[in-house]
């Protein structure tokens, strides 16, 4: 009879499944299921940092520079980012829970065309062709009224994310095919699907949490049967209970399995990981796991950071033992750690892990070829 399964044995699995041995970028974004994007740059987006530690040879922007070439889409997920083309398009027909009204489904319909027409179009030329004028955000400022209706019929399924000039979004209309009618409780179980192997492994919580996300934001059309998914989920999902909570991970998985039982098989490899990396994505997960809380901390003020603009979790031997703010200067990687026990560990391969993930980055940020 196998040993019941412990934190540690979770911890374990949750690090050896996620930091799987680099491949091509396709290959990691289909592994990975959906990669989540960031705007910030400190020193390199989130995307690019986390698929540094999964795409071999790997650069800071290769993703936004190969993106038109991949069968990849951006979209909403449970927040923004990119996709598999096969998994977004299980998405769509999409229809948001916001209604237009007329008038603005006749401006969408006008600026379909007008896309169509210039086959990719970029923001700015659809404001000086339509000249919407100015609307308020979400977050109080002023916005371009064109960029607020691509956005939304991006959402809708009518544009896509054709490419990116300087990180602004540039459209065209969406890839349409003919599709079988689907089930929407088949298509929710994929999505569902997707997640679980992204994250896992879950604590109930976190599942609960990732599957309203999907019926919200991914397919608000089929939020009414969120209930349904969630008990679907956990009566299909391999499953223990674990220091008093119920944990989830794909069919076909075993934590308890002997390549898991020792930190030793992760390695002597330090990784600066990103703030939404999946290994530190669940901050209720990583506080079970490692026993202190991270908090992304860049829309924090100054003076009330605890570590931090853009902290980076420092992994070591299977633990999070502490961050690092990395920041470019005079043409070098500047990294600023701090530590969970207030010292860096007392051993002198740490600091040659350390040394050596410096290197790792500046050559990711191309500084080696300046």
């Amino acid at each position: 009879m196998a040993p019941p399964l412990t934190i540690d044995h979770l911890r374990r699995y949750a690090i050896s499944r996620s930091l799987f041995k680099p491949t091509t970028l396709s290959r990691a974004i289909t592994k990975l299921g959906f990669v989540q994007l960031d705007p910030i740059r400190a020193p390199a987006r989130a995307q690019d940092l986390t698929l540094r530690h999964r795409v071999v040879d790997y650069h800071a922007g290769d993703l936004e520079v190969r993106y038109p070439r991949l069968a990849v889409e951006e979209d909403f997920f449970v927040n923004y980012g990119i996709l598999p083309r096969n998994t977004q398009q299980l998405m769509h027909p999409r229809t948001a829970r916001k209604e237009w009204s007329r008038a603005r489904w006749d401006q969408a319909h006008a600026v379909l065309e007008f896309v169509k027409s210039g086959g990719v179009v970029h923001p700015r030329e659809v404001d000086a062709a339509f000249q919407h004028g100015t609307t308020k955000n979400w977050f109080g400022g002023n916005s371009r009224a064109s960029t607020q209706l691509l956005d939304g019929m991006h959402y809708r399924g009518l544009l896509r994310v054709a490419r990116r000039e300087a990180g602004v979004r540039l459209y065209a209309p969406s890839l349409t095919q003919a599709q079988e009618p689907v089930e929407p409780d088949t298509v929710l179980d994929v999505l569902i699907d997707v997640v679980v192997a992204k994250y896992a492994p879950l604590p109930a919580a976190t599942l609960g949490r990732l599957i309203s996300s999907i019926c919200s934001s991914a397919v608000p059309q089929w939020r009414e049967r969120r209930s349904e998914a969630l008990a679907r989920a956990r009566d299909r999902l391999p499953q223990a209970t674990v220091d008093g909570s119920s944990w989830f991970w794909p069919i076909g998985d075993n934590p308890g399995a002997r390549r898991f039982a020792h930190d030793e098989s992760l390695g002597d490899k330090l990784r600066l990981l990103a703030p939404f990396d999946p290994i530190v994505w669940d901050r209720d997960r990583f506080e079970r796991f490692w026993g202190w809380a991270y908090r992304f901390e860049a829309y924090t003020p100054a003076p009330k950071r605890v570590r931090g603009y853009y902290a980076l979790p420092m992994l070591w031997r299977g633990q999070v033992i502490g961050w690092a703010n990395a920041a470019i200067r005079d043409g070098q990687v500047v990294l600023e750690p701090g530590y969970v026990t207030g010292y860096p560990p007392k051993d002198a391969a740490f600091i040659s892990a350390l040394e050596d993930e410096q290197t790792r980055l500046a050559r990711f940020l191309s500084l080696d070829r300046a």
